[in-house]
């Protein structure tokens, strides 16, 4: 067994833990955004508590605690890419169950598509395209998030890449099942929008 994976795989973990939101909103905003919106600590509830400027430097964090935990055995020199895909994985797991802040923390979207970045800049392109894309028409992260990594699971298979396939299979069911809440909201009418988009400006437009 080679030991040093697992400290890499513990060390993308702790880099994946790091809670972004947590901190830019006590350090800049003096706000815990554990305690307003949503209580997570993701990109979407950032944007909703701190704005758009918040929210984005959120959002590029968390995508390169994935890329860069994802990237520790090209830094180790490991030849096998496919360890990249599956390092990534703890950086995954540090952002949903973050040490620092008692195993809670966000649904992972930026941060497993910050692992796509370091393995394939290609894919992560074309998904970073269809998560706005998705995102814009229906105003709706959560729909953006789930629908668009089912989509790019089914698109995964273009690249003939077993190994990918299979963590993008699980990231995927691992993303559904961290929305559960949100298809309720979605059933019932009543899911967050983002202040942009198709159907946002649809409710605006009849709510005059």
């Amino acid at each position: 067994m080679d030991y040093k994976l697992i400290l890499l795989f513990l060390a993308a973990y702790l880099i994946g833990s790091f809670p972004s939101a947590l901190i830019i909103g006590k350090v800049f905003y003096h706000k815990d955004i554990r305690q307003f919106g949503s209580g997570n600590i993701g990109t979407t509830n950032a944007y909703r508590v701190l704005g758009p400027k918040a929210g984005t430097g959120v959002l590029v964090m968390d995508v390169l605690k994935g890329t860069l935990g994802a990237s520790l055995p090209l830094l180790f020199q490991y030849s096998d890419r496919h360890l990249v895909l599956l390092i990534g994985l703890g950086a995954v797991l540090g952002h949903s169950f973050s040490l620092y802040i008692h195993f809670h923390g966000g649904k992972s979207v930026a941060t497993s598509a910050g692992i796509l970045l370091a393995y394939n800049p290609e894919f992560f392109l074309i998904a970073a395209l269809i998560f706005l894309t998705i995102m814009y028409l229906s105003s709706m992260v959560s729909l953006a998030s789930t629908l668009g990594c089912t989509l790019v699971l089914i698109l995964s298979f273009y690249y003939q890449d077993w190994v990918l396939s299979t963590i993008v299979a699980a990231v995927t069911i691992f993303v559904i099942i961290r929305h559960r809440s949100n298809f309720r909201r979605i059933k019932n009418g009543t899911e967050n929008l983002v202040p942009f988009g198709v159907v946002y400006r649809h409710r605006q437009k009849h709510s005059h």
